[in-house]
């Protein structure tokens, strides 16, 4: 483990923060998010049609965001985020509230992507920049496996009082609470949060910006084949993972047996929570098992895509609930791993904007996921469309598989470990 001085540590504290914010914030809504748009009149291909558009704003704006991440700072990315993910959610709020159309549902979806995309990549490349500017020499699992921790805790307590909230007033206040937590964790972040070891550059044309942004993003990304293969793997992992967390709470109140009881879906999100904060302290420790961070991945797809197979055979309530909590911790676990991973191997100057590119892969999967599984929800039900995720997740692996073949250094690099070089620079360049 590297030395972690006062100024690494200040700078970790100030991550863990805004991760904790942001992640409730989002939270109050995830236990209800789908039960909202079918209270509002949506039937379930719609509303994961809506789901859908959200992943679609994601992928539109990754690239345009990741010019303002890189040209004008990670800290003012934050800022735009918190700003448009409120004033959109509002809109959600209002949507609902009047029973609107369709059409409005997929314009404020892609709004909400948009606020979404300001995070994406600016906070996690803020914090290894200003780590690596600090002196830090350790490993990013730790670190990150932290912030998962941390995060799973928020989802804990912000999912299940969306719930309880939901049931005791209506399905819209959760909206309202998302809004406030975010208007406060703009206040946090304006005063706290500087960019440190990075320096914007704002020289250039946006429209030229955005060209060296999407061109960054392929030398670095698409075009070294270890990342690659990572990035064309995500469009079925994350796609299949955004359908999963929301389909399981109709698919669980179905098994319950009561459509009203809402806290039961704040209960699953809960679960999921729990498991992630167990995940993000696993880490670490499951990346000592395996020589190569790889196959860590791989283990964690294999795993999740068996889980949803037998999730969808499953006909007790209580089976579901601990099928999903194994889910969600194999999934938690993988994740700072493929973080750190990916940080090992993308130049300081380009991180926040092949780190949004990578995000944009995934978001580039929910766009035809999302809509094909709620699809088959409605024909075949929803433990046919679980179960047909965990088939698509497994299309993923021959990607994870190509990867792991490249044997780039940043596959074997262990917490302590110097940071692998990449095209001559190492994460510390400014």
């Amino acid at each position: 483990m590297g030395s972690v001085n006062a100024a690494a540590r200040r700078i970790q504290r100030i991550y863990l923060t805004l991760t904790l914010g942001n992640t409730l914030a989002a939270s109050f809504i995830w236990g209800v998010n789908t039960l909202f748009l079918l209270d509002a009149g949506l039937s379930s291909f719609e509303a994961f049609a809506a789901n859908a558009f959200f992943t679609l704003g994601m992928v539109l704006f990754e690239i345009p965001t990741g010019v303002v991440a890189d040209g004008w700072g990670r800290r003012t990315s934050f800022l735009l985020g918190t700003i448009t993910l409120a004033g959109s959610t509002f809109l959600y709020y209002l949507l609902w509230l009047y029973h609107s159309p369709f059409w409005a549902w997929a314009i404020v979806s892609i709004l909400l992507g948009l606020g979404f995309t300001f995070f994406s990549g600016a906070v996690e490349a803020w914090l290894v920049d200003a780590m690596r500017f600090s002196g830090y020499e350790g490993g990013l699992e730790g670190v990150f496996g932290r912030a998962q921790m941390i995060s799973g805790v928020a989802m804990l307590v912000g999912s299940v009082a969306g719930g309880v909230i939901a049931q005791a007033t209506n399905l819209g206040v959760p909206f309202l609470i998302r809004v406030g937590v975010l208007m406060v964790m703009f206040g946090v972040a304006f005063w706290v949060m500087r960019d440190v070891g990075f320096t914007p550059e704002r020289s250039r044309h946006p429209v030229q910006a955005t060209k060296g942004v999407l061109t960054a993003s392929i030398d670095n990304g698409l075009k070294n084949p270890p990342v690659r293969y990572v990035m064309l793997a995500a469009p079925f992992t994350a796609g299949v993972g955004i359908y999963v967390f929301y389909a399981l709470q109709p698919f669980l109140l179905d098994l319950f047996g009561d459509p009203k009881a809402y806290s039961i879906a704040g209960l699953a999100a809960a679960i999921v929570a729990g498991s992630q904060v167990l995940g993000g302290w696993l880490a670490p420790r499951i990346r000592l098992l395996f020589r190569k961070r790889s196959s860590v991945l791989i283990a964690s797809v294999s795993v999740s895509a068996g889980i949803l197979v037998v999730l969808g055979i499953t006909k007790v309530f209580w089976v579901a609930l601990l099928l999903l909590a194994v889910w969600a911790m194999v999934a938690a676990a993988a994740m700072p791993v493929q973080q750190a991973y990916l940080n090992d191997m993308i130049p300081s100057k380009q991180r926040a904007t092949v780190l949004s590119f990578a995000s944009l892969m995934g978001s580039s999967g929910g766009i035809v996921v999302q809509p094909v599984l709620g699809r088959a929800a409605d024909i075949y039900g929803y433990p046919a469309s679980l179960a047909l995720g965990g088939l698509i997740e497994l299309i993923a692996l021959p990607f994870l598989v190509a990867s792991r073949r490249q044997n780039a250094p940043a596959d074997s690099a262990r917490d302590g470990d110097e940071p692998a070089a990449v095209d001559g620079l190492t994460p510390e360049t400014p």
